[in-house]
C-alpha cells in the first residue's frame, strides 16, 4: 500500500507541476497576442493616463518654433497644440538643443519632436515620421555686397551652420560631394548666434533653411542678405518625429490631415 501511496503522491505532484507550467504557459500566450500586452505598450494610453504630452523642440528656429517672451510660440508650437488637444491631454514643452532632440525622444524623455526637422535616411534609422507638412530648401544668408554670390563662392571660407541641421550636413560633405572646399565650418546652438557672428565678420556666411533665413535676414536688412541662388539641388521636407513603432504615429496624422482639408495649415503659416 505504501509503494501505491508513493505512485498517487507522484503523479499528483506531476498534475499540479504540469497545470502550473501550463497555467504559466498560457498567460505567456496570451501576452503575446492578448489585449492587455498591446494596451501595456501604447504611447497614446500612457499619454492619456499621464495627462500630458511633452514635445521636445529647439526653440531656436523662427517661425517654426521661438521665443516670445517665456512662452515658446510658432509653426510647430501651434501644431503641437493641437495634436495636445485632439488627445486631450497637457501640452508639455522640452526646449533643449537641436541636436539633442532625438536622443530625448528615444530615450524616453518626450513623446514626440517637432522642430523644422528634414526627414533624411539616417534619421529614420532611429524615429518614425509622420506625413510631411513643410516643403524646405538650405539658404545662403551673407554680408550685404559680398563676394559670395553662388554656393560654389563658399570655396576656402568659412561658413556657419546650426550644429545638427542639414545645413550643418551640406556643409559637411560639401567636400565630397562638391568641387569647391569650404575652409572652416563654425558651429552653433542657435542660427542667431551665427547670424551674430556673420555681422561682425567671423564667418562668411552662413548656410541655414529657408524660411528661418528669411526671418533672420528680415531683422538686419541693412547688413545682410538671403542669396536667391539655391544651396542644394534637391529640396527637404519637415515633419514630426515619435518612436519606432509607436501608435502615436497614426494620431498625429490624423491631426495633421484634419488641419491641411480644415485649411487651419494655412491659417497658421499665414499666421507666423
Amino acid at each position: 500500500m505504501k509503494k501505491m501511496y508513493k505512485i498517487l503522491g507522484l503523479m499528483l505532484l506531476l498534475a499540479v507541476t504540469g497545470c502550473t507550467l501550463a497555467a504559466c504557459g498560457g498567460g505567456s500566450a496570451s501576452s503575446s497576442n492578448g489585449e492587455s500586452s498591446s494596451s501595456s505598450d501604447s504611447a497614446v494610453e500612457k499619454i492619456k493616463a499621464a495627462g500630458k504630452i511633452v514635445w521636445v523642440t529647439n526653440a531656436e528656429f523662427e517661425p517654426f518654433e521661438f521665443k516670445q517672451g517665456n512662452d515658446v510660440v510658432g509653426i510647430d508650437a501651434d501644431i503641437a497644440q493641437a495634436i495636445a488637444d485632439d488627445l486631450g491631454v497637457e501640452l508639455e514643452i522640452s526646449d533643449i538643443a537641436f541636436e539633442s532632440t532625438i536622443p530625448a525622444l528615444t530615450s524616453g524623455k518626450a513623446d514626440f519632436c517637432a522642430a523644422g526637422m528634414t526627414v533624411t535616411d539616417e534619421r529614420k534609422k532611429n524615429v518614425d515620421f509622420s506625413t510631411t507638412y513643410y516643403d524646405a530648401t538650405q539658404a545662403l544668408i551673407v554680408p550685404t555686397g559680398s563676394e559670395i554670390t553662388k554656393v560654389e563662392d563658399l570655396d576656402g571660407k568659412t561658413v556657419g551652420v546650426q550644429t545638427g541641421t542639414t545645413g550643418d550636413t551640406f556643409c559637411t560633405d560639401a567636400d565630397g560631394a562638391n568641387s569647391f572646399k569650404i575652409k572652416e565650418i563654425k558651429r552653433y546652438n542657435k542660427g542667431m548666434d551665427a547670424v551674430s557672428d556673420l555681422l561682425t565678420g567671423r564667418v562668411d556666411a552662413v548656410v541655414i533653411d529657408d524660411f528661418p533665413a528669411t526671418k533672420l535676414v528680415d531683422k538686419n536688412s541693412a547688413k545682410i542678405q538671403k542669396l536667391d541662388t539655391p544651396v542644394a539641388n534637391e529640396g527637404e521636407q519637415y515633419a514630426i518625429a515619435v518612436n519606432k513603432g509607436s501608435d502615436l504615429l497614426d494620431e498625429i496624422n490624423k491631426v495633421l490631415a484634419d488641419l491641411d482639408s480644415s485649411g487651419k495649415m494655412e491659417e497658421i503659416a499665414n499666421k507666423y
